[in-house]
């Protein structure tokens, strides 16, 4: 059986813990953050984990986990 491809763009974006979740940051913290409240910005700053429906996609999309 042949090789399972990483998703490249996937990969850059994501990262795996020890334990095997997702991490990643939020989408939306880049620019125009002047008309955004302050709890959002700094809820932006978070890295956060993936939920369990993403965990299984994230699995498919990194077969060989990514560090």
């Amino acid at each position: 059986m042949p090789k399972m491809k990483t998703k490249k763009g996937v990969a850059k974006r994501v990262r795996m813990t020890k334990s095997g979740k997702f991490k990643f940051k939020r989408a939306g913290g880049r620019h125009k953050m002047a008309s955004k409240g302050a709890k959002r910005k700094r809820s932006l700053r978070r890295v956060v984990v993936a939920t369990s429906a993403d965990q299984k996609r994230l699995e498919l999309c990194l077969p060989y986990g990514r560090t």
